[in-house]
């Protein structure tokens, strides 16, 4: 969790922080072989150098964002469990569940999708 260190202590309500942090942490148990990485100053996860999922937070929610392929392949799940979306975030409310099964989904289909990608972002 170092590499989120200081992103994490900009947060101002301690709640947000932990259940943040509980995110990130559950992200690297779950996926130990991606990397943590801060970029734009928000905390991603990479696979051999290609974006998997990042994430950010507002005063209201969680930003989840798995690009867009990652989001049309999910979206009828995430409309399922009630997150709001745009076509580029799901955005996780802070009073709403965290549905790890759903991010585990979309984590792995982003690592099985992007395992022979050479660039950052999709092309």
């Amino acid at each position: 969790m170092s590499t989120f260190h200081d992103f994490l202590e900009k947060i101002d309500n301690p709640e947000h922080k932990q259940r943040m942090e509980e995110i990130l942490t559950w992200v690297k148990e779950e996926f130990p072989h991606l990397d943590p990485e801060i970029k734009w100053n928000q905390p991603m996860y990479t696979d051999h150098g290609t974006f998997i999922i990042g994430f950010s937070v507002s005063k209201k929610h969680i930003a989840v964002a798995p690009e867009n392929v990652g989001m049309n392949q999910f979206l009828d799940q995430i409309e399922k469990v009630g997150y709001d979306h745009t076509k580029e975030l799901i955005r996780i409310k802070w009073t709403d569940e965290v549905h790890y099964s759903l991010l585990q989904e979309i984590i792995a289909f982003n690592i099985m999708d992007k395992a022979d990608c050479t660039s950052f972002w999709r092309k």
